[in-house]
């Protein structure tokens, strides 16, 4: 499997059999400039500034989230429940953009995947630590995409990822140019104690996954 970071919340996962694109933004296009396409998209929260309804293109169920058009043939899942699309399993479950059951910033969904045999999960812009139930539903996990710079603190992000016990963690900083991301970035990488080198796509095996958990720096693919 290929996992690619397109700056803010955007993870492409390449398997054998599909493609899932979580959290694409309107107008997102990869480094040759073309718009990136997949099997599946998932949206762990609508946009906090969703495009003008009007000449905005297609809609997700939602109905405030923008679809980039090289997505828009794809199969949308922006919810909890469990699904399997184009031979990929998905479980998508309830979580919070913030510490207080999304009273303050709202409701989101986090999406595990399991593609070429790697559970991967992408956690969105989660704001809070994980319960025995939400761990329950989430199962295992060999690879988790984590928010950083968003309500979570770096701290907390570390915690999570003690939760999950996944054997890759890939840091998703949500404001990259932002001297208050890159902070916590930093603190995060010296919570995880990690001294990453950034590279540009993540390819993995099942077979090939660390022994102990290992933090990869992406660096970011897209841009508007």
């Amino acid at each position: 499997m290929e996992l690619t970071w397109y700056g803010k919340t955007c993870i492409r996962l390449r398997g054998r059999d599909a493609v899932v694109v979580n959290d694409p933004y309107p107008a997102i296009v990869g480094p040759t400039g073309r718009g990136i396409t997949g099997d599946v998209i998932t949206f762990s929260h609508p946009d906090d500034a969703p495009l003008p309804r009007k000449g905005a293109g297609k809609l997700s169920r939602d109905g405030g989230t923008v679809i980039p058009t090289s997505l828009e043939s794809a199969f949308v899942l922006d919810g909890p429940g469990e699904y399997e699309v184009h031979d990929v399993l998905l479980t998508g479950v309830r979580t919070y953009r913030d510490g207080s059951r999304g009273s303050e910033l709202g409701r989101q969904t986090a999406f595990v995947a399991n593609l070429d045999g790697i559970h991967t999960i992408h956690l969105g812009e989660i704001g809070h630590e994980l319960t025995e139930e939400k761990l329950g539903d989430i199962g295992r996990v060999d690879i988790a995409c984590v928010p950083i710079g968003g309500a979570l603190s770096a701290t907390k992000a570390a915690a999570v990822i003690a939760q999950l016990d996944p054997r890759i963690v890939v840091p998703m900083p949500l404001l990259e140019d932002d001297p208050g991301c890159e902070e916590e970035l930093r603190k995060f990488l010296h919570e995880m104690g990690a001294t990453p080198t950034v590279q540009p796509k993540l390819s993995v095996t099942a077979s090939g996954l660390p022994n102990e958990t290992t933090t990869v720096l992406l660096e970011s693919r897209g841009k508007a």
